[in-house]
């Protein structure tokens, strides 16, 4: 595979290949809609998404990271299972259980668990910045997939978001003395690192079975694993000991997380160019930076503003880069 077609499938083709698979959304919302309400449910998944790095700070405050994630994770998924089997669709059979493994390993057990773990040691607005710079390693990955040269705006998007990365850490060189924030910060780095790998093996091995029931199914195993890990570990507490805050902050993350926004994102896919419907990539970040500030009074400086802004500068340029180039002629098929 050459490098423009790893980027072109990976980075280029994530928002049109979901327009293809609104025949499977489980709440029709492929129906004929207007722009006015594709952009509300764009605003809707701007907002809410950014929010959703508060809410798993607030519920790591009073419960183990994991067993939180893991719960989330378990009830979300539940919702969606149980839509599919009412509708009596047939469940994954032989090696269509291979991917959806995979999957919940990288996308759920590794990265969403990993990275609400990590907001339990630094800012959920530094969480939601490192989680937005997953495109800049697919750059990367790809160096490693093909000898072609990066088009020049990559080049300088991928120099520009790690610039950015630099500067905000710059004003958290001290906070490197401590382990905590500096355990913090390496599961943030795995958490992008196993996402950006689960992006490309989602392109490569997609499958024809329904990719909505899979997220689902995903979701259930991966939430089942991380609550068996916690317990096995000893990071669990009773569920009768699960404070308030904590249910709250599931409760959170299950409707308006997993549920409200994901339905939004898909119906702003579906009536949005995929351009405008990815902006939410680049609110998200400034969302969850202005909520920490408002709730926990989360520290907002000139390095936080200019690195972050930076930072997405150079996630957007590569993003753009690859959109903007042409996908190689490739030769007739011959006849089988």
């Amino acid at each position: 595979m050459s490098f423009f077609d790893f980027h072109k499938t990976i980075i280029n083709t994530s928002g049109d290949y979901i327009k293809k698979l609104s025949v499977f959304n489980p709440f029709t919302i492929h129906k004929k809609g207007t722009n006015a309400k594709a952009f509300f449910a764009l605003a809707l998944v701007c907002v809410l998404w950014g929010t959703t790095w508060i809410a798993s700070k607030e519920g790591v405050k009073h419960m183990p990271a994991l067993q939180l994630a893991g719960m989330r994770q378990f009830i979300g998924g539940i919702f969606y299972v149980a839509f599919f089997l009412y509708k009596k669709v047939p469940l994954p059979k032989g090696k269509e259980w291979i991917p959806v493994l995979v999957l919940a390993f990288l996308n759920f057990i590794m990265s969403n668990g990993l990275s609400t773990w990590g907001v339990k040691y630094i800012s959920a607005g530094l969480g939601s910045i490192m989680g937005a710079i997953f495109p800049l390693w697919l750059v990367v990955i790809g160096l490693f997939a093909s000898k072609e040269k990066l088009p020049g705006k990559a080049v300088i998007g991928l120099l520009l978001g790690f610039s950015g990365v630099c500067v905000i850490f710059y004003d958290h060189l001290i906070d490197f003395r401590n382990p905590d924030f500096s355990f913090g910060i390496m599961l943030s780095l795995i958490a992008t690192w196993t996402w950006a790998f689960g992006t490309i093996y989602t392109k490569k091995q997609a499958l024809n079975f329904n990719p909505y029931f899979s997220l689902g199914l995903q979701m259930v195993i991966a939430g089942a694993s991380l609550f068996i890990i916690a317990n096995i570990t000893g990071n669990a507490v009773p569920l009768t000991s699960v404070p308030v805050q904590s249910w709250a902050a599931i409760g959170y993350l299950v409707l308006f997380g997993s549920l409200i926004a994901f339905v939004s994102y898909l119906y702003a896919l579906q009536h949005l160019p995929t351009e405008q419907a990815s902006i939410y990539a680049y609110v998200n970040p400034m969302v969850a930076v202005l909520c920490g500030w408002l709730v926990f009074n989360e520290k907002i400086t000139s390095y936080i503003i200019i690195g972050g802004l930076v930072t997405l500068l150079g996630v957007f340029l590569v993003n753009k880069a690859f959109k903007a180039v042409p996908a190689p002629e490739q030769p007739e098929a011959e006849g089988v």
